[in-house]
């Protein structure tokens, strides 16, 4: 049995995203699911709390794609990591990934996820968001350098990956849920996939 068997959705499933690990946490949900990226430019800043600037960009991303989908139900998520009142997205380039790593190095960061569905056959949106707390043990640079040459940090958020080899054994101890840190914080999205379903 899975979560997708206690969710009767009356429109097919779009996931707004062209994140493999959000692909398959949704696929370990049971749900079937097409996916249509968006393309909306991810590094426009938004002049709000960490818990809205996420929000923003997840609904901002499911409505551009719900524009072409009648009758469909699209999720939209967005994940950032927040150290020092500073927003650490993906980083641009191998030298960015080691600075943030050398940032978040021995001290505790917050990671916040965004959802937003919207049911395009009921005109229903809905957001919501998940964040975690994340201490990192102290980083020596040979670690840095060797996770950075992977290639692994460079396309999330923080730098880093907390479900890879490495990224793994980079982090101390997290306060709230591990999804929302690969990225998709499925109870939330449970929780407001089963919404449209009542």
């Amino acid at each position: 049995m899975n979560a997708s068997q206690l969710i009767k959705l009356k429109s097919p499933l779009i996931l707004a995203s062209k994140s493999p690990r959000r692909k398959q946490l949704l696929h370990s949900m049971g749900f079937d699911f097409e996916v249509v990226p968006s393309n909306i430019n991810e590094d426009k800043i938004f002049n709000e709390k960490a818990s809205n600037y996420v929000m923003t960009l997840a609904k901002a991303k499911a409505a551009e794609v719900a524009s072409e989908h009648p009758n469909s139900i699209i999720i939209g998520a967005d994940t950032t990591v927040v150290f020092d009142n500073s927003y650490l997205n993906k980083p641009k380039d191998p030298n960015e990934a080691r600075q943030m790593l050398n940032r978040l190095s021995g001290n505790t960061h917050s990671v916040f996820s965004g959802l937003c569905i919207f049911d395009t056959s009921q005109m229903l949106i809905q957001c919501d968001y998940s964040r975690t707390d994340v201490t990192f043990r102290k980083l020596d640079d040979e670690e840095i350098n060797y996770y950075v040459d992977s290639g692994s940090p460079m396309d999330k958020a923080g730098s880093y990956g907390i479900q890879d080899d490495m990224g793994s054994i980079f982090v101390e101890s997290i306060v709230g849920d591990f999804y929302n840190v690969v990225g998709l914080p499925i109870v939330k999205l449970y929780k407001l996939l089963r919404g449209l379903s009542d």
